[in-house]
């Protein structure tokens, strides 16, 4: 009898539910939130108001799409953080008012180890191609920046990780900054295909070892605008494209100067990236170019999975139910976890 696992994502400003049967995608549906992009970033209140608008269509549309009645569900797989606290608590008793429900179990499951793990959602009549442990995950998003040392599905160790800021915070914050708009990474991905990647430089921090920082770029390109605006009150305008080619070059340096050092290190040759800046385009090739260079084998998520979504919930959530984990009823969200 297949196990069949329903996963529920709620951790920032998407609603999303997925359906697994033994490790296969059977559904992924996800309900974004515009009203944020008036704001600039994400309300926390909109947000978890929203989810609960949300919740319950996403869940029947996806077990709809699945072909799947409530009662076939083995297990629920829920977000249990990192996250904004409001949200995931939609998402949490959600889960485990439908577990009490059916008289199944529910899972709890870490956001950052879903995006670890989204190489492993398997997809019928899409030929399987997964990394063999261990291997590295570039693991990058607006929260967090990490190198994480995959051993299994259920062990992880992390070599390095940002200090301050995470890559996916600088992408918006810049692109706020140059009045690009939010969510910044697309639109900086989107303007850089069109301009000079090397025409502008920027101060790239020193950090010892593998861990990361990003605040030193954001201050410098705020700096470096700043001053030829007062030389040029169009600059900004007329080079918007050089300067995001520019940025973002100096951004995916930075992330991959210790990519390349921890595959160095530790002698490992595959390669994964995950998380939302996971879909950025310049980042993707630049993974792919250093891949052939070194003899790598590079694994990229679709595009579909690099955002939140809760197929990759439900994916993770599969490899914690077959290894016997069950969550108690008291399991509670929380906004940050220590580890994996």
């Amino acid at each position: 009898m297949a196990d069949i696992i329903l996963g529920i994502e709620s951790s920032c400003d998407d609603t999303s539910a997925a359906v697994i049967s033994d490790g296969y995608l059977l559904s992924n549906v996800i309900a974004s939130q515009a009203v944020h992009k008036a704001f600039g970033g994400v309300v926390p209140e909109l947000a978890s108001r929203a989810h609960e608008l949300n919740i319950v269509p996403v869940v029947q549309q996806a077990l709809g799409q699945a072909g799947v009645k409530p009662s076939e569900l083995t297990a629920i797989a829920f977000t249990r953080g990192p996250g904004l606290l409001g949200s995931l608590l939609v998402g949490t008793s959600f889960a485990k008012s439908l577990s009490i429900a059916l008289d199944i179990p529910t899972v709890d499951v870490n956001h950052l180890q879903g995006h670890v793990l989204a190489n492993f959602i398997r997809q019928p009549g899409v030929p399987v191609r997964e990394p063999s442990f261990p291997y590295l995950c570039l693991l990058v998003s607006g929260g967090n920046s990490q190198i994480v040392k995959v051993n299994d599905p259920l062990d992880f160790e992390i070599l390095g990780q940002t200090i301050d800021d995470a890559v996916g915070e600088a992408f918006d914050k810049c692109s706020k900054m140059m009045g690009l708009g939010y969510p910044g990474g697309p639109v900086i991905d989107k303007l850089a295909k069109e301009g000079d990647p090397n025409r502008f430089k920027f101060a790239k921090p020193h950090i010892p070892g593998l861990d990361y920082s990003f605040s030193g770029i954001k201050t410098s390109l705020l700096y470096f605008v700043r001053d030829e605006m007062i030389k040029d009150s169009h600059f900004m305008e007329n080079n918007k494209e050089d300067i995001c080619a520019s940025f973002q070059k100096c951004l995916i340096d930075i992330l991959m100067d210790k990519l390349v050092k921890a595959a160095r290190q530790t002698g490992i040759k595959d390669i994964t990236i995950g998380g939302g800046v996971s879909a950025n385009s310049g980042l993707r090739a630049r993974i792919e170019e250093e891949g052939r260079k070194r003899g790598w084998n590079t694994f990229l998520p679709e595009l579909k999975f690099t955002t939140d979504n809760a197929a990759m919930i439900a994916i993770a959530g599969y490899f914690h139910y077959k290894a016997g984990h069950r969550s108690p009823l008291d399991a509670a969200p929380v906004s940050r976890m220590a580890d994996y």
